[in-house]
């Protein structure tokens, strides 16, 4: 059983499996004049190969992981992405992933034969124009028809909407709207400052702000139970087939009850979404060092809260200031 100096029960892994992504979406790729992409993905020999993701989640399970969330950048573009998926899902856990849904239908078969039971969506506006606006591709319908037949094959799917002041606030009705009869669960997510995503704090558009917004027009909101460890706060519309949710980091985060430990594609383990210190478990690896000891002393010099940051501080601080953008970490 793994455990932080807080005493905090971590059984949840997230791995990325690669650190590129075939969508630019603004809030997680950063973007300069310089470089069109703004961002230099690893060499594919510094990243975790097959063999060895299986080697840490095999680690990380015996140490009392009870649930693996595959990420990216985008984990389905990897190329041996089915092989990696079927590979772990042999091990005694609740295997899942986040994708921004354009190579689904690719996959839907290896889902099912892993036996994968929920799937997140990256969807961060249901208007055409505003998703290629937002992800530089115009992959909407692709995108949208893959969570429809996520849904028709029985999945659970949960969809990530990042909400931003200017850009796509005037969606979340239409969110909301989509619940009335799809069996859909819509995570509406606080913008959070990473290194090249612009962020700008008249960009948040915050948790009770998107209460408000909702309950304008639905005002029979119902409240739903919330896990221990559940990073959103979960609602239903009365007589919805589906329920909203919304995740609060930056206004109101939810740091006490967390579990989650972070891989990244090249094999560093990050105690924290935020923590600006990460350790290096791929090179002890490779050197056929055992790395329980390495996995041990990460988790216990987690900070309780937002690596180490006062919610002030977090919110005011300069998105520069981080290390790793999202892409590079996983989510």
């Amino acid at each position: 059983m793994l455990k932080d100096s807080f005493g905090r029960i971590h059984d949840y892994l997230r791995i990325s499996l690669l650190d590129k992504c075939n969508f630019r979406c603004l809030y997680c790729l950063p973007h300069s004049p310089h470089n069109k992409n703004g961002f230099q993905s690893k060499h594919e020999s510094s990243l975790m190969t097959a063999d060895e993701i299986e080697r840490f989640a095999d680690s990380f399970v015996k140490l009392g992981v009870k649930k693996i969330r595959l990420t990216g950048g985008e984990p389905l573009i990897r190329k041996d992405a089915k092989e990696i998926i079927l590979r772990l899902s042999k091990f005694p856990v609740e295997l899942t992933l986040t994708t921004n849904g354009s190579q689904i239908d690719e996959f839907i078969d290896t889902f099912q034969e892993a036996g994968i039971k929920s799937v997140n969506v990256s969807l961060d506006s249901l208007e055409a124009a505003t998703f290629h606006k937002l992800t530089g591709r115009n992959e909407f319908e692709k995108v949208f028809g893959n969570i429809h037949l996520l849904l028709d094959k029985q999945f659970h799917v949960k969809v990530n909407v990042v909400v931003m002041n200017g850009i796509n606030e005037t969606d979340i009705r239409g969110f909301i709207e989509w619940t009335k009869n799809a069996p859909v669960h819509i995570r509406f997510i606080e913008f959070m400052p990473f290194p090249g995503n612009h962020w700008q704090p008249d960009k948040l558009i915050t948790y009770k702000e998107i209460l408000e917004s909702i309950g304008d027009h639905y005002p029979e909101i119902e409240k739903l139970n919330d896990g221990v460890h559940d990073t959103a706060k979960k609602f239903r519309v009365k007589g919805h087939a589906g329920t909203f949710a919304v995740i609060s980091t930056m206004s109101e985060p939810f740091c006490g009850g967390c579990n989650r430990m972070r891989l990244t594609a090249d094999g560093k383990m990050r105690n924290c979404l935020f923590s600006k210190i990460e350790t290096d478990l791929l090179t002890s690896l490779r050197a056929g060092n055992d790395i329980t000891p390495l996995i041990v002393e990460c988790l216990f010099g987690k900070h309780y809260m937002l690596g180490g940051h006062n919610e002030q501080q977090w919110a005011t601080s300069h998105s520069e200031s981080k290390e790793r953008t999202m892409l590079a970490i996983g989510g």
